[in-house]
């Protein structure tokens, strides 16, 4: 395993003083809070990992979407996610390197993913359904085939592959996987914008992939396809909103932090920009979006005192509501003062300056209301008491990938061991 990247950058990070009593991480000088930082995001590292290990079918390797924070008691929930399950394989080859599970543990867990869904699961042109029985991979609530889910999905599988290279089994399978999703089909006629997926009752969704989100990992992942890709004109088709919040200006087509992460978890765009003018660095525009959300949270205060320079964070999450995709700029209309800890914790692997004491400052001040088996709960109020009983699959993944990435950068070189990747990325960047 190489040198984690935090030896060297988080001594300058400002963190919360640990508590006083706090043994040999309980210093001022640089060493101590640097092994301070470390102990932080290996624990919620493990234990979020640990999500993914106990939530999991051990059959199928399918990945509930959801599950009680503390693991406690009877949870009859049994819908799997097919992208939590894609976070999931990943988070799989971060435990093998980390020494939480032997390797052959691994290859066996995430083979059993990856044979179920080369095999047995129901698709249509090679598109999975978004939500699943764990057990049984059947379709559930009459849910969509995803186009953004089966990549997310397929992302995992090739870190898997990328992980155990020269594996020619996992790589036999994976690409069988690859080359049959039919990328063509889901433009459902449109030269270049991918549909958001398709039900068998009444067709493709009209919505399509067409401003900037989430949806750069879908569109690498179609033109790399080694079945039928995409040309990469479709990278350069989608819309790229700027947005100006606090003297800060950046792209941005969705309020939620998370369209700044998730492609981030699996593609490197560090040092890299777009070929085509003008030239775009996704890694610096996922940065700046960042920094703008915390003083965007942090202008909140007036209403919401509850947000601090190190309690911030506002993502699609649970609410006490129910599920709502928030956050800004620009701000929606629901913000109530919640706090989403993988907003923060999302990004760490961006912008670790703000984050990283964001993560050690929520654990410290909130402890186990907040903190629980499988890390942070998904979401909390920190004023009126509300604290979600639940973690989401898809929030505790990219709070491990993007801890994983900070410390190591294995989840991008995992990734980027793909040749297809590697060629896409070559046609649509520079550096």
């Amino acid at each position: 395993m190489q040198r984690d990247r935090t030896q060297d950058m988080l001594l300058d990070v400002t963190v919360p003083p640990v508590p006083h009593g706090a043994g040999a991480c309980g210093g001022p000088d640089g060493n101590t809070r640097s092994r301070a930082v470390h102990g932080d995001l290996e624990d919620l590292s493990r234990r979020s990992f640990l999500f993914f290990w106990e939530q999991a079918d051990p059959k199928t390797g399918l990945v509930r979407d959801r599950a009680l924070a503390d693991a406690s008691g009877p949870d009859k929930r049994d819908i799997a996610s097919s992208a939590a399950t894609g976070f999931g394989l990943t988070a799989l080859c971060v435990a093998a390197e980390r020494g939480w599970i032997r390797r052959a543990e691994e290859r066996e867990r995430a083979l059993a993913a990856i044979r179920f869904y080369a095999r047995e699961s129901g698709h249509e042109h090679g598109w999975f359904y978004h939500f699943t029985g764990v057990a049984d991979g059947e379709r559930r609530w009459k849910c969509e085939l995803s186009s953004i889910d089966t990549i997310l999905l397929l992302a995992g599988m090739l870190v898997v592959r990328g992980y155990f290279s020269g594996d020619a089994e996992i790589a036999r399978l994976v690409k069988s996987v690859w080359e049959r999703i039919d990328f063509h089909w889901m433009l459902n006629g449109h030269p270049s914008m991918l549909s958001m997926g398709w039900r068998p009752e009444n067709g493709f969704i009209p919505n399509r992939w067409d401003h900037h989100c989430e949806l750069a990992i879908l569109y690498l992942a179609a033109i790399a396809s080694p079945g039928n890709p995409l040309p990469a004109a479709s990278w350069h088709a989608w819309s790229r909103p700027v947005v100006r919040y606090g003297g800060i200006e950046y792209i941005s087509g969705a309020p939620p932090l998370f369209v700044h992460q998730y492609s981030q978890a699996w593609i490197d765009f560090r040092g890299r920009r777009e070929r085509r003018p003008p030239g775009v660095d996704w890694f610096e525009n996922s940065v700046k979006a960042t920094h703008a959300h915390r003083r965007f949270c942090l202008d909140l205060r007036t209403q919401f005192p509850g947000y601090e320079e190190h309690i911030w964070g506002i993502t699609a999450s649970d609410s006490a509501r129910g599920y709502v995709a928030w956050g800004g700029p620009p701000a929606t209309r629901n913000i109530d003062g919640t706090v989403v800890p993988c907003a923060a914790a999302g990004s760490l692997m961006v912008a670790p300056e703000i984050c990283v004491p964001a993560v050690v400052a929520m654990h410290r001040k909130f402890g186990s209301r907040i903190y629980k088996r499988y890390g942070f709960v998904d979401a909390f109020h920190p004023v009126n008491g509300w604290t979600n009983p639940d973690v989401i699959g898809i929030d505790v993944g990219i709070t491990l990938l993007s801890a994983e990435n900070l410390r190591t950068g294995n989840v991008w070189r995992w990734f980027h061991r793909n040749d297809g990747i590697r060629r896409a990325m070559k046609v649509l960047f520079r550096g």
